[in-house]
């Protein structure tokens, strides 16, 4: 008779969920298969170590974000509202987390990048594979904005790199004071970093100091149980 249990993604789940909240090495498999509640001969049937979990998991949460990513970042919305719009997104699901778990976590990526990067080779390789596929993304809607003037110009992709950067340096502020209040003007702060308007009709000039009023459309984060998968 066929295997049908779905344990191998409730391990995923609550590696990703575990690492987040605390960190990847204060946990065990032990800590995991607790979490999931999966027995631990079925941990090792799935996954050959830790690692190997952590690296399907994360390979898992990228193909099945994608789509998301697609659709937040599509061409027929403004390029910097984009941006924005997902920095706004960011800042209150941050809150969210806060207000269920007591603290600011940041991002998941970077904070297990940096705990990892000289420990295990395809932890570190995947994360940065995850990494440069969002920064895609950025820098498309950045080289949209400079062709409607929005932007200032320049090379897309070392801006894109160098907003991500103060994106997740923000974030890492963030989770080292434990304020999310640091996040509310997020979008700002990204797009002010880049030179880009504030103002989003086409045509208009780059300027850090144009007019203050933005609206975002970003859907509202759902007040759902606290889910890694999701950022």
């Amino acid at each position: 008779m066929g295997r049908t249990s779905n344990a191998d993604q409730r391990l995923m789940d609550a590696a990703l969920s575990l690492i987040w909240e605390r960190s990847y090495g204060a946990i065990t498999v032990d800590d995991i298969c607790r979490k999931a509640e999966v027995k631990k001969g079925s941990f090792y049937y799935f996954f050959d170590s830790k690692a190997d979990l952590a690296v399907a998991a994360l390979d898992r949460y990228w193909r099945e974000q994608k789509p998301l990513w697609d659709s937040q970042f599509s061409p027929t919305i403004e390029p910097m509202q984009r941006i924005r719009a997902h920095c706004d997104a960011v800042y209150r699901q941050q809150v969210a987390i806060k207000e269920r778990t007591g603290r600011v976590l940041g991002c998941p990526f970077c904070t297990l990048g940096s705990e990892i990067c000289k420990q295990d080779e395809a932890i570190r390789a995947k994360i940065c594979e995850i990494l440069s596929n969002k920064t895609k993304y950025w820098e498309s809607a950045i080289n949209d904005a400079q062709k409607e003037g929005l932007a200032a110009p320049g090379n897309s992709a070392e801006k894109a790199r160098c907003a991500m950067a103060y994106f997740e340096g923000l974030l890492a502020q963030a989770r080292l004071h434990n304020n999310a209040e640091t996040l509310a003007s997020l979008g700002d702060r990204v797009c002010e970093h880049m030179l880009a308007s504030r103002d989003s009709s086409p045509g208009k000039p780059s300027s850090p100091s144009a007019p203050t009023s933005v609206e975002t459309t970003a859907p509202p984060v759902e007040s759902e149980e606290f889910d890694p998968t999701k950022y």
